[in-house]
């Protein structure tokens, strides 16, 4: 028993199948690459040659071979001239494919008529018309082909997908002959997150390449704009020149006509009047009046030559401005598309030019916010250190107290030490008098920087209260200042200290009074 992979039908169907997926693969690729790119494709890009690889082996695949005088050739140019039969406007890719002067082989034609296709965005529409006429295809394929199957008719309606990308080709440049056409299949084995760029300058550099191939297309149509101009030119002046001589053909015929008439007046009188002449004169007129027919046959002859030549260059002259009204119709497109393009490179810019101006603002801010948080982190440590120094000097009278008690203590048990009572006190008040001379002395230095200036309701006060301290009763000739917790009037020596108050996060100036009342308040309160 022969195995199934033998048989030729399973082959032929497990072809179409790999085929099928193959031009599933290109065309997806395809799409998704040419959308990530953003303008219109040329001949250059890979993976628009890889789909015209494809589809060339699936038009390949089952054709019949046809006996020529040089071998069997297998060719699909024959299908494809089928379809101006069956779609009117694809007339016009096989006159163009045609003409074209550099192909020579049906390969190179069919190849030519697939790009022209694509660029018209009619390829699934010519292969689906192609597909649906199964007789006509049977002259050209094997039954089992992949165009007579189901398969040819799920790659055309896949085809349809195309018609979202725009392409250009330039045929005169390309050897479209001698190109082998080998599948790559390494386009197809990598991963499809790497074709995948990123969007964000990616639009911008988009924009600016559409704008670039624009300028460069508007470029070149001008310079077909000046061409096409300057052969109008020509024929207009050669139009000129075949009217002229169309005239001039014009009055000889005319002339001739008379002559002719005048000949034959004369020749007429001349045969009235010589009947009964000599038959040599009568041979004479009958040669001349000959030559004369032959002469104004001649004439007739070259005015039928000149109308005709003149009918086409009047028609040719037709042809050229039909072409130069569609070329400006495509200039203006094609400047409407610039305009647009310019329009959003613009509003890119200035998109761009508010977030830099954002971005200048918030940095601004947050510097601002940090010199403020700088401030607030040097107030804070000079309450913690001034903190630091009042709790010391508690520390201190705590001391200083202690060692007053144990003395009278030991004042007290020890009789004939009582003399020495009034020096320990004064010992104890030197002390203390040294420490608040430091404290007071690293109070000036840590604010030294910081004036003071008074507050515009000290000075009120001062205005309104009888310069006279409060505390010593000294008259006005002296400084007078305003302590900040009491309010009252003081003078210099009344009001040495100063203090930080729950108002204020520097230290203020305080009376005497007031600072011992603080410091007891502060020596008591937990630290």
């Amino acid at each position: 028993m022969r195995d199934d992979t033998e048989d030729p039908n399973y082959l032929m169907a497990n072809e179409r199948m790999n085929l099928m997926n193959m031009a599933k693969l290109s065309i997806k690729g395809l799409i998704e690459s040419a959308l990530n790119l953003g303008r219109t494709l040329d001949s250059d890009y890979a993976p628009l040659q890889q789909f015209f690889v494809v589809m060339e082996h699936c038009l390949k695949h089952g054709l019949k071979a046809k006996k020529t005088f040089l071998g069997q050739n297998k060719s699909f140019w024959g299908p494809l001239e089928l379809v101006e039969k069956l779609v009117p406007e694809a007339a016009e890719i096989t006159a163009s494919v045609k003409d074209l002067p550099g192909l020579k082989t049906p390969v190179g034609r069919g190849r030519a008529w697939l790009r022209l296709a694509l660029m018209q965005k009619k390829l699934s529409e010519y292969m689906k018309a192609l597909i649906n006429k199964k007789e006509l295809l049977s002259e050209f394929y094997e039954p089992n082909a992949l165009m007579m199957e189901e398969e040819g008719a799920i790659i055309a309606g896949l085809l349809v997908g195309l018609n979202v990308i725009d392409a250009n080709f330039c045929m005169k440049g390309e050897d479209l002959d001698s190109q082998v056409g080998v599948i790559d299949f390494s386009m197809y084995l990598k991963d499809g997150n790497s074709s995948k760029g990123s969007e964000g300058d990616g639009q911008i550099t988009a924009i600016l390449d559409q704008k670039n191939y624009v300028e460069e297309l508007n470029r070149h149509l001008n310079a077909t704009v000046n061409n096409l101009q300057a052969k109008v030119d020509a024929l207009e002046k050669s139009n000129t020149k075949l009217t002229e001589e169309l005239a001039v053909a014009n009055n000889r015929i005319i002339t001739l006509q008379e002559e002719m008439e005048r000949v034959k007046e004369e020749s007429s009188y001349i045969l009235e009047s010589n009947r009964k002449g000599p038959k040599q004169d009568r041979t004479a007129e009958g040669q001349a009046l000959s030559e004369a027919r032959k002469h104004l046959k001649e004439e007739t002859q070259l005015r039928l030559d000149v109308e005709k030549e003149l009918e086409m260059q009047i028609s040719m002259r037709q042809e050229m401005e039909l072409a130069m009204k569609m070329l400006e119709k495509d200039v203006c497109e094609k400047q409407d598309a610039l305009v647009s393009l310019r329009q959003q490179l613009d509003d890119l810019r200035a998109l761009k030019h508010e977030l830099a101006f954002k971005l200048q603002s918030s940095d601004l801010g947050v510097k601002q916010k940090s010199e403020l948080n700088s401030r607030l982190e040097e107030k804070t440590n000079q309450m913690a250190a001034t903190i630091k120094q009042l709790e010391q000097r508690n520390q201190l009278e705590l001391e200083l107290k202690q060692e007053k008690e144990r003395r009278s203590q030991n004042d007290r048990s020890i009789p004939g030490k009582g003399s020495q009572k009034p020096e320990s006190k004064m010992d104890g008040k030197h002390k203390m008098q040294e420490e608040n001379v430091k404290l007071k002395k690293s109070l000036e230095e840590s604010h030294r920087l910081q004036p003071h200036p008074v507050d515009e309701q000290d000075q009120l006060l001062l205005s309104e209260k009888p310069q006279v301290c409060q505390l010593c009763q000294e008259d006005g000739s002296l400084t007078k200042n305003v302590c900040k917790n009491c309010r009252g009037t003081f003078c210099d020596a009344c009001s040495t200290n100063e203090l930080p108050l729950p108002s204020s996060i520097k230290p203020e100036r305080v009376c005497n009074p007031c600072h011992k009342h603080l410091i007891k308040q502060y020596s008591t309160s937990p630290s």
